[in-house]
């Protein structure tokens, strides 16, 4: 813990006075050095709500005082893919919280941030605060479920179970998959995973997991796999669990680099999509938690305050038992 300057509001900033602020696996990874995105000295945190504290000279949509929560993108607004509503793709785009030698962009962890106006969005007076940090990783997998083009009825194979799984087994859900198959190499995740409306659970051990996979839609295959873990052995089974003309979401963005089976992408015909962050998902994602249709209480194992932020990034990187998602509260 150190004292910093409170940030400097611009002309179309927004300084909030942070209330909740989740610790995302990017930053576990960060904090270890393995992801060389998180180069000290540096605050990190991006999945954070909070209360407007003031407002630049230039904004008229957000005053002292309203609840909001932010993108962690930082779009530029005014390049082709930004005009385009492909945010997620700007040219000029920024992390909150990362530092990766082309650019340096404090975050969350903190009692207050400062962030562009047009990434803020306005949190309902029922939403809770520490609900609102989530926010952020429901838009990625309502994100990776809109791109993958889902046709009513299909079948999905999601292969990791930590929070983004989780949160893909309910956002494919929603979008029109009719029955979700789960892998994880925990059993207490695959647990959780059924509880929040995965079919069947698989554990990624298991010597017949290939086969249980393959055996979907009569032997054909799945319809659609999700992987959301970025490690070579999960891609490989989301490939190989997938019928011929069948589609691959990755989703998980962990090793720099994986072999991939080149001859069985090709001649079964599969789709590979990559799918990065959010483009301007927030508004849906905030009326499907509200709905109960994405469900995230399970998922917040401790609400604790940013004094103790230390000794729970030790916990989540010795990868404790049953811990899912940590919120900081400065």
């Amino acid at each position: 813990m150190r004292d910093v300057p409170v940030p400097e509001t611009g002309a179309h900033d927004v300084r909030i006075r942070v209330k909740a602020c989740g610790i995302c696996g990017s930053d576990v990874h960060g904090y270890d050095g393995s992801s060389g995105r998180r180069i000290p000295p540096l605050i990190m945190g991006h999945e954070a709500s909070g209360v407007v504290d003031t407002v630049g000279s230039e904004v008229s949509s957000f005053k002292a005082g309203d609840r909001v929560t932010f993108d962690s993108t930082v779009s530029c607004g005014a390049c082709e893919y930004c005009k385009a509503g492909d945010v997620n793709l700007c040219d000029n785009r920024q992390v909150m919280g990362v530092s990766c030698g082309d650019y340096r962009r404090h975050g969350a962890f903190a009692e207050f941030v400062t962030v562009p106006d047009h990434i803020v969005y306005t949190l309902p007076d029922d939403f809770p605060y520490e609900k609102a940090a989530l926010i952020e990783a429901v838009s990625i997998a309502v994100h990776a479920a809109r791109i993958t083009n889902i046709k009513p009825g299909s079948t999905a194979v999601v292969v990791g179970a930590g929070m983004i799984g989780l949160l893909a087994i309910q956002a494919f859900r929603v979008f029109g998959c009719t029955r979700i198959v789960a892998v994880d190499l925990e059993q207490e995740r695959l647990d959780v995973a059924r509880t929040l409306g995965a079919d069947e659970v698989l554990l990624a051990k298991d010597p017949e997991l290939l086969a249980k996979l393959q055996a979907e839609n009569d032997g054909q295959g799945a319809d659609i796999a999700v992987e959301v873990v970025g490690a070579q052995a999960s891609i490989h089974t989301a490939i190989d669990s997938v019928r011929r003309g069948g589609t691959v979401t990755l989703v998980g963005n962990l090793a720099p680099k994986v072999e991939m089976p080149l001859q069985k992408i090709v001649t079964r015909q599969l789709s590979l999509l990559g799918s990065c962050a959010s483009a301007g998902e927030y508004p849906e994602c905030i009326e499907l938690m509200r709905s109960g249709k994405i469900n995230v209480d399970p998922l917040i194992s401790a609400v604790v305050p940013l004094d103790e932020g230390a000794d729970w990034f030790n916990r989540l990187y010795a990868r404790e038992r049953g811990l899912m998602k940590v919120v900081l509260q400065p």
